[in-house]
């Protein structure tokens, strides 16, 4: 068996709502990681994702690389997202019981890493549970002791932009390669993942439903998404 914690990075976006939708009929809750900015203009559909089960952790408010930054930059960063967060949890009426939160390109800060490692801790963020990520690569980079959540596996469909080259077949043969020269094996019988995707308007217009059509792919090749869990 494969199982798989899905995450979205960059929501609210224009195509969140649907999204969300897919994912309840399909019963796969998500992380979903908001950037601040977009909260700020589409807190509606940051409300809606919370009203139909999903949760929503911080991204940062203006989804900078965290190592061309200071760290007062960073923490500034993270609370104001927070703040915005708290408010639509409230709006939503959906009590706030996890706050994970994903590094913008999962930069984790450079030489300010282990500063904001401490930060995350002491303000209570929560850690994906991840125990039983079997790839040594995840503890060789101490994946397994920061806070802040990672992934095994992205699927790279940002990429899919005019010009660019990269094309849903890129995508699959992500999916499809069983020696990838980052993250795991999507694949690998009895491997565990954290999956991650984008919530991208600019996708969505190259390549309708594209988020249906990847995790449909998943469920037909036997992967089961799980709930997520929390330290």
């Amino acid at each position: 068996m494969i199982s798989a914690v899905l995450t979205i990075d960059d929501v609210p976006s224009k195509n969140t709502r649907p999204i969300v939708d897919y994912l309840e009929s399909r019963g796969i809750q998500a992380i979903l990681f908001a950037y601040g900015k977009r909260l700020e203009r589409l807190p509606e559909n940051g409300v809606y994702a919370l009203q139909h089960g999903m949760i929503l952790g911080n991204h940062s408010y203006a989804h900078p690389g965290f190592s061309k930054i200071s760290f007062e930059e960073g923490r500034r960063e993270i609370e104001k997202c927070e703040e915005l967060l708290d408010r639509v949890y409230r709006e939503a009426g959906v009590e706030r019981l996890f706050r994970p939160f994903r590094f913008p390109y999962g930069d984790k800060g450079g030489e300010n890493k282990s500063a904001l490692q401490k930060f995350l801790k002491e303000n209570r963020f929560n850690k994906v549970k991840d125990t039983q990520i079997a790839f040594p690569w995840w503890k060789e980079q101490e994946l397994d002791r920061d806070i802040d959540t990672f992934w095994t596996f992205d699927f790279a469909e940002y990429r899919i932009r005019p010009d660019s080259g990269f094309t849903m077949e890129d995508v699959w043969k992500r999916v499809y390669d069983p020696a990838p020269q980052s993250g795991g094996p999507m694949l690998k019988d009895g491997s565990n993942h954290i999956i991650l995707m984008h919530a991208h308007d600019e996708t969505e217009e190259m390549v309708p439903k594209y988020w249906q059509l990847m995790i449909d792919r998943l469920l037909e090749e036997g992967v089961q998404f799980v709930q997520p869990a929390f330290f």
